[in-house]
């Protein structure tokens, strides 16, 4: 619980910091990146008007003081620097004035530029950069931001450490593919962590301007030489500057690539004259030596660059590092560009809080009306973990929806949930998100250090898992994969196969809504679907004549035009009553007539072939036909793997006949293999399915398949081998070989083509035993293949093939590379 504290604390700190610092932090940044490149832009704007010659030599101070110092006027300062056509000339105030005036002049002719163009602009963006151009308030301002920048890349760092940490690509890479809140947060995410050794280091060195105890600090951490000891502070006009010049040429032979000047100035705490110039064989441009003068130009300090200790140069260098200089033009154009981007960070971290609101809003709306349970006394307990908000949202309105129905509902934090309370529980639902790399949301990383790590007994409970996700990420749902598989080693039964929701999907929330109301709650406000369209059947046959099991069938659709799907994609079918169950059923009602669905006028027994028809009528009798059809919920869509490729022409399934307890055949299988003859249509619509696709790379594959499962990564193999890649391993199951070996003549032809590696065929009526158990001996040929990098990819039944291969793995692998496996997206399931 410690960690998970912390961590919402450094979030929620992180989140107010740049709500409070964002604009000023802004401002700092447009205006530093502009003022880095000051000298550059001016002279763009204001072009020299003759070009130096090769040998002409820049003006020396004194020429410099001649020529352009009025002589009512004093000098503050002078830079001519190396690289630059201009050079600046500080003039103090005149009296009268308030301040003093910048000049900017040829370094080698002396002409003034009277009014050069963007001087005002950037005197502006100098004082905004310094204090907001608001003053003392203002430069506290500045400073408390730039606390706050350091503060922010500390906390952003924390909050953003993955759990593969050597996995450069989750820390730079961004994929572009993501939308809505995953795409924001990982935009700021990976942004941030391409700006934060440049915002640290401005942070750093933007502080040592803006107080003075910080200053002091660093020059007693770093080590700074100590300033010569001088007796109270020379007059600007005392200072004898043709003096001084000698001074500075007999010291340093002339051979220099630039110099500036400062003269003494109480506001600037310079009490001295100080001059620093660029030797010839400097180490960069920033590389400065420092002389100190007294007023009658004599050498007091003379500070070599390159003599003075690491800590020393730094901070003879703070300015240099402040801009990028330091680094050269590659670090100035580094340090601009993350200057640039401080924008960046205040939008998209302002989008993520207002959404978090308004999920949390949501969250909030969906508990009004709701009256919960006493503790351990509910006939549900509903667990949620939640990044966002989504998750606790949708927790309280499936609560809303079981109180609804007259059942009562226990909500509650993961974080909060003790194994003593799930040991109590009958009846569950855990609605998780999964956060980042693969994590736990934030206030739930406890309950997975504190729950997941130990065993549990839990045989009493049965359990339902609504995982929120994105597919995008490379853990897709992976913390709810953990939750429902450590639940299910703890003996728990899992009440339906966990669904998963990619970035908010309507259509996987729709099939929560519809487990949700077949363990009796109450119907939630209807999802947006997209519409389904008409498939025509072309063809329909019995693949396993004879065989001990349920009868398999493969089903041909005909596409509507413009359909495209890619492999390990779904059909969403919408089922539909056979008519002689419709009559047997309406048979004691005595009901006929017509009836309106969607503004369709259809007969009493058309419009029940939609309906889920109960068997206890007793409720029925006496109500008017549609007030029966209005009563009866409508059948829920069905899904199937798709079993072809666009390619080959028709869309193929394979449809395995369901029967019930009395020996009434399924609802959807039945209608699919017996009432439908070529040329019906059949109500349908294509369903993405992109955690499911296969790695069209050269790592090997290993399929593995049971029954009708097949139809799931046949497409997958097709694809393999149309993209020429030969190294895969299918290994599947079914009763006997000579009535279920589906798809045989085109499994064998590829075996003998060397397009299929390794084709293991388990025939269970036949001794072949199962297939997990011919996984299990084939461990060493599992080990070498995993050890090359290969996908493992499962289609089949949840009960039988998924839960069997996953423990088989387990018991092979152990749990933590498995879980690896997973995180690693090297191990896909589509089970059912």
């Amino acid at each position: 619980m410690g960690s998970a504290l912390i961590r919402r604390g450094l979030f929620q700190l992180h989140s107010l910091l740049g709500l409070a610092a964002g604009l000023v932090l802004v401002v700092l940044g447009v205006t530093g990146a502009l003022y880095s490149f000051q000298l550059e832009l001016l002279q763009l704007l204001n072009p020299p008007s003759t070009t130096a010659a090769p040998d002409q030599r820049p003006l020396t101070l004194p020429e410099v003081r001649q020529r352009l110092v009025p002589a009512d006027r004093e000098l503050s300062f002078v830079s001519s620097m190396a690289g630059e056509d201009y050079g600046l000339l500080g003039l103090a105030p005149a009296k009268g004035q308030g301040r003093g005036e910048v000049q900017l002049f040829d370094r080698y002719t002396g002409e003034v530029l009277t009014s050069p163009r963007g001087q005002a602009f950037f005197r502006l963006i100098l004082d905004l950069h310094r204090s907001l151009a608001l003053g003392p308030v203002g430069k506290a301002l500045t400073g408390a931001a730039t606390l706050i920048l350091l503060v922010l890349c500390l906390s952003g760092l924390y909050l953003r450490w993955p759990r593969q940490v050597r996995r450069w690509r989750t820390w730079l890479t961004l994929d572009w593919r993501r939308r809505g809140r995953s795409f924001h947060w990982d935009l700021h995410a990976v942004a941030g962590t391409w700006c934060l050794l440049l915002y640290l280091l401005a942070a750093l060195t933007g502080l040592y301007w803006s107080y003075d105890w910080y200053r002091e600090a660093s020059e007693r951490l770093l080590g700074a030489a100590p300033e010569p000891q001088t007796a109270g502070v020379v007059a600007r006009q005392d200072v004898d500057l043709d003096a001084l010049w000698q001074s500075f040429r007999a010291e340093t032979g002339g051979r220099i690539e630039g110099y500036g000047l400062l003269l003494p100035n109480p506001a600037r705490k310079v009490s001295h004259p100080t001059l620093w110039y660029l030797p010839e064989d400097a180490e960069h441009l920033r590389a400065l030596n420092r002389i100190v003068f007294d007023e009658q130009g004599r050498v007091l300090d003379h500070r070599r660059y390159r003599e003075q200790p690491l800590g020393a140069r730094l901070l003879l260098s703070v300015y240099a590092l402040h801009s990028g200089e330091y680094f050269g033009l590659g670090g100035r154009i580094a340090l601009l560009l993350a200057s640039l981007a401080m924008p960046l960070f205040m939008v998209t971290g302002l989008w993520l809080y207002l959404d978090r609101r308004r999920k949390g809003r949501q969250a909030r709306q969906a508990q009004i009306g709701f009256t919960p349970a006493a503790a351990g006394s509910a006939d549900w307990l509903i667990g949620y973990a939640s990044q966002s908000g989504q998750g606790e949202a949708l927790a309280w309105q499936a609560a809303g929806q079981l109180q609804a129905a007259g059942l009562s509902a226990e909500v509650t934090a993961l974080g909060r949930l003790s194994v003593e309370r799930l040991q109590r529980a009958t009846r569950a639902l855990f609605v998780v998100a999964t956060h980042g790399d693969g994590e736990a949301p934030d206030a739930a990383r406890g309950f997975e250090r504190r729950m997941l790590t130990q065993a549990a007994t839990l045989p009493s409970l049965s359990y339902g898992v609504l995982a929120l996700g994105d597919r995008r990420y490379p853990a897709y749902c992976a913390f709810a994969r953990r939750l429902d598989a450590w639940l299910a080693g703890q003996g728990a039964r899992s009440l339906f196969a966990p669904v998963e929701v990619d970035n908010g999907d309507p259509l996987a929330l729709a099939v929560w809504q519809g487990q949700l109301q077949a363990l009796g709650a109450a119907c939630a406000e209807p999802l947006p679907e997209r519409p389904l369209q008409s498939w025509q059947l072309a063809a329909v046959q019995r693949l396993n004549a004879g065989s001990p099991g349920g009868a398999a069938f493969e089903l041909q659709l005909r596409p509507p035009p413009g359909s495209h799907w890619a492999p390990g994609d779904l059909l969403e079918i919408a089922p539909r009553q056979r008519a002689e169950r419709v009559a047997a059923w309406l048979q004691p009602l005595a009901a006929d007539s017509r009836v309106e669905i969607g503004g369709v006028t259809l007969t009493l027994a058309t419009a029940l072939e939609t309906r889920l028809l109960p068997e206890d009528q007793t409720a029925l009798p006496g109500l008017d036909a549609q007030a029966l059809v209005d009563a009866l919920k409508p059948l829920a869509v069905r899904q199937y793997s798709i079993a072809s490729l666009p390619g080959e022409g028709a869309l193929r399934l394979l449809v395995r006949q369901e029967r019930k307890a009395d020996g009434r055949l399924g609802i959807a299988s039945g209608w699919l293999t017996t009432a439908l003859r070529p040329g019906d249509q059949v109500q349908a619509r294509l369903r993405a399915h992109p955690g499911f696709r296969p790695p069209l790379d050269e790592r090997p594959l290993i399929l593995i398949a049971a029954g009708t499962g097949l139809a799931g990564v046949r497409p997958l193999l097709a694809a393999r081998i149309a993209a020429g890649h030969r190294r895969n391993w299918l290994l599947f199951g079914e009763r006997t070989a000579a009535h279920d070996d589906f798809y045989e003549a085109e499994l064998d032809a590829w075996q003998a083509q060397g397009e299929l590696a390794r084709l293991d065929r388990v025939f269970s009526r036949d001794g072949d035993g199962y297939v997990q158990e011919r996984l299990s001996a084939q461990a060493d040929l599992l080990l070498d293949w995993l050890a090359a990098d290969a996908v493992i990819m499962v289609c089949g039944s949840l009960q039988g093939l998924g839960r069997g291969v996953h423990a088989t793995l387990q018991g092979l692998l152990g749990e933590a590379e498995v879980q690896r496996l997973l995180e690693d997206d090297r191990y896909r399931r589509d089970l059912y």
